[in-house]
């Protein structure tokens, strides 16, 4: 199914955070670097939702992006299946909601967490073949360099599989 956004010849990255403060990832895709590889990557349109960080980033057209942004939506899900990339957190609801949606996905780890579970969540992914992942500081490096044409398809329904992953990661099992 064609998106809208590809059929206006608008290429979008998504990017989320979910209901975290993750300031750090939202100024990182603001700055002028990663702007610019992103427009010369052939994206047109930029779409920062925010979540509760206390960043604030600016709206209008940057470096060739047409950048929007907001907090929160009762639902993320048109955002995601319009997205030609989507870049979130490694939040497990985020993480299963794109990869069933079948985009491709971009996971930037948050560093700054506790015990950073984060980092297993998306390195098993990544194994399975299913996201690429990166952290703030090389996210433009990995942007330029991976290619996620090759990632593999998540297959919807797979989603036990995914939870009891989960599980065993956070020791309920």
């Amino acid at each position: 199914m064609e998106t809208r956004s590809r059929r206006q010849g608008c290429k979008t990255a998504f990017v989320t955070v979910g209901t975290t403060q993750f300031d750090k990832l939202i100024e990182t895709m603001c700055e002028e670097e990663t702007l610019k590889c992103l427009s010369k990557l052939g994206f047109t349109k930029l779409i920062l939702q925010q979540g509760n960080g206390k960043f604030d980033p600016k709206s209008g057209t940057l470096h060739g992006l047409t950048v929007e942004h907001y907090r929160f939506k009762p639902s993320i899900r048109q955002d995601i299946e319009e997205a030609d990339l989507v870049i979130s957190h490694a939040g497990a609801g985020s993480c299963l909601e794109t990869l069933e949606a079948g985009r491709k996905l971009l996971v930037v780890i948050n560093e700054g967490l506790m015990g950073n579970h984060q980092l297993e969540l998306a390195y098993q992914l990544h194994r399975d073949g299913h996201l690429h992942y990166c952290n703030c500081s090389n996210l433009v490096a990995t942007l330029e360099t991976k290619n996620f044409d090759d990632l593999m398809t998540f297959v919807p329904g797979r989603s036990q599989v995914f939870a009891d992953y989960l599980d065993k990661l956070m020791g309920f099992t």
